[in-house]
This record gives C-alpha cells, structure tokens and sequence, in this order.
C-alpha cells in the first residue's frame, strides 16, 4: 500500500510540475512579475507632440494584462530636449560616452520578480543610456526578460541582444510597435500585446 502511495505521490509531483513548466519554461501566469520602462514626452517622430510617451501607453497595457508593477525609469535632474531633433542629438551623444545618467529611486524589492518586462524607444538602434543604468544596479541571476520597444521603423534593432549582454539573463522575444500606432490606434496596439503575451505564456 505504502508503494502504491509513494507511486502516486510521485505522479502527482510529476504533474505539478508539468503545470509549472511548459516546454523547459516557467508558467508564466503565476509569476512575480515587473514592467520597467524609459518613454519620453514633448516633440516625438510622426505623432508630434505628445503628453504620454509611446513606451508608457504599451507598458501600462502589458501591466494591465499581465496584472505587473511598474516601474518608469527617470532621469534624475532630467535635462533632456521637448524638441525631436534636439533629443536625438543628445541621445546620440549619450550613446557614444556609453553614459550612465543617474536615475531617480529603485524597486526596493527587485530581487522578488521572476519576469521583468524591458521597455524602451528605439534610440540609435539602442535602450537610452539611463536604462543600462537600472539595468547594472541590479542583480538578475534567475530572472527572465521580456523586451518591448518602441519605434518608428527601426524595430527591435539589437536591443534584445544589447539586453542579455548586460543582465546575462534569459531574453525572450520582443515586441516592436509603432509609435504612432501607440498614440493613435490603441486598439490596434493592444492586439499586438496581447497576441505577444499569448505567444510567450502570459
């Protein structure tokens, strides 16, 4: 009898852990998990100007289907331009010093998160320099990511890549939207998460 319950025991350990792991995968709907975000307001390309950034309408729609914290990362003593060619040109000079612009607070409890959603404009094929900012702060030992950018042709670029070269964690597959179609087709963008978060598990 006792054989028999351990048996069964054992299939039932089995199968809980089939439900927590798909394909070598964590079950991502009972994960912790975390949106951090850069976006930027003011003068932005093909939407004008704009008083919520592109990066934060698709970060608080992942964070909305997902059931996420957010976190936005911001630039301590933010001196940045409102106008779009004047920002790219600071962007590019940032890139180029490989700067580390201070930021303001932290996610005290970090260390808790299991998935951490990346969101970020594409800025010269590249995260704005404040996001390797949080990014180096932080432990990311067992974590996983899911990057998200926003742009207005650029697509991912090699932000997914740029991602695991810093945290060295397991990177998923990213989503590209269109600024515009953030801005202007909400609809349409929520599609596009919510096929996204479908494909990665959520």
């Amino acid at each position: 009898m006792k054989k028999i319950l351990s048996i069964f025991t054992l299939f039932l350990t089995i199968l809980g852990l089939n439900n927590q792991v798909q394909g070598g995968e964590m079950d991502m709907e009972n994960t912790k998990k975390l949106v951090v975000y850069f976006s930027k307001t003011g003068e932005q390309y093909s939407v004008g100007n704009i008083t919520e950034g592109n990066t934060a309408i698709i970060a608080k729609m992942i964070a909305t289907q997902t059931g996420a914290d957010l976190f936005e990362v911001k630039v301590k003593n933010d001196t940045y331009p409102t106008t779009y060619k004047a920002l790219t040109e600071v962007a590019l000079a940032e890139k180029k010093a490989s700067a580390r612009p201070e930021i303001v607070g932290d996610v005290a409890n970090f260390a808790e998160y299991d998935v951490v959603f990346i969101g970020t404009p594409n800025w010269w094929a590249d995260l704005p320099m404040a996001l390797y900012t949080f990014m180096e702060a932080h432990d990311w030992n067992g974590k996983k990511i899911a990057p998200f950018v926003t742009h207005e042709g650029s697509g991912l670029s090699s932000i997914p890549s740029k991602i695991k070269n810093v945290t060295n964690a397991e990177v998923f597959e990213g989503l590209a939207v269109y600024g515009h179609v953030a801005q202007n087709s909400r609809d349409e963008a929520e599609k596009e998460v919510s096929a996204w978060l479908k494909k990665l598990g959520f």
